[in-house]
């Protein structure tokens, strides 16, 4: 099996339909879903995971594990406890697959680059959001500078199954833990990283990190995380940078959506 879709929810409701959806409509069926459930109590949830499918052969691809857990992270690594395929993806309730042809595009560039003798690997792509109704190209070079400034969300990323059960997201993180994850990966985990020309999820954007008290906490878990992986040296210096290039003012101009098309935009034509 190809590819291990993980979602967690915990009263998502109709959310979780429609990413399930999503999910279903896919051409390329090498794919299991494992949802992690942190025992829902609303009855749209409850209602969809006693009868999720009436599509039987969608149905024999899905499992769905319902027990506590310590939050989103945890309930992520509490999953790929259940993983059977090469790569590993996490969906959240409410993000979507951005057409059906997604992974069959995603598998055309694992084929292609693996023949290139990448192994352990984390493949990535881009993502649109929809709050900005923008598409967002992740940086198809990861360097110190790209981990310690751009990185993709974990919403474009396909992970190596091998990379997850080696070691899982640290929740002590309580935001940031996916990105402490990638670092880790790409630092110690002898990771490689593979950019694919491909838009991979619908994003739906003002979740669990983007509230004020988190986007604080996600900025001081920043700063401990970087100084894990980076030489003090080159944090002072990347600072340096961000703060002669503005980075406040373009984060505000990416969320908003009168001009976050126009700035993506940009952004990409500075990749290309």
């Amino acid at each position: 099996m190809t590819f291990s879709i993980i979602i967690v929810c915990l009263n998502a409701g109709e959310k979780l339909h429609e990413t399930m959806e999503s999910i279903r409509s896919q051409t390329d069926r090498d794919y299991e879903v494992i949802i992690k459930d942190g025992e829902s109590a609303d009855e749209a949830t409850k209602a969809y995971l006693a009868d999720y499918a009436q599509d039987d052969a969608f149905r024999e691809r899905v499992r769905v594990y319902s027990c506590r857990d310590a939050g989103i992270y945890d309930a992520m690594n509490q999953a790929v406890r259940y993983v059977r395929g090469r790569y590993v993806f996490f969906l959240n309730c409410g993000d979507c697959f951005y057409d059906a042809e997604v992974l069959g595009r995603v598998r055309a560039q694992i084929d292609r680059q693996n023949a290139a003798g990448k192994k352990r690997c984390i493949y990535y792509g881009n993502v649109y959001e929809c709050r900005t109704g923008a598409l967002v190209q992740s940086n198809p070079v990861i360097d110190d500078f790209a981990c310690y400034r751009n990185l993709p969300c974990h919403q474009a990323c396909f992970y190596d199954a091998a990379l997850m059960r080696e070691r899982g997201f640290d929740i002590s993180y309580e935001v940031r833990a996916d990105y402490e994850h990638f670092l880790w990966c790409y630092y110690r985990g002898d990771a490689k990283t593979a950019y694919m020309p491909v838009t991979v999820t619908r994003y739906e954007g003002g979740g669990f990190s983007e509230t004020k008290e988190n986007e604080r906490k996600a900025r001081q878990e920043h700063r401990e995380i970087t100084g894990r992986y980076l030489p003090a040296g080159k944090l002072w210096k990347y600072r340096l940078v961000m703060l002669l290039t503005l980075a406040p003012l373009r984060t505000r101009l990416a969320r908003n959506p009168a001009t976050a098309g126009i700035y993506q935009t940009i952004k990409r034509k500075l990749y290309q």
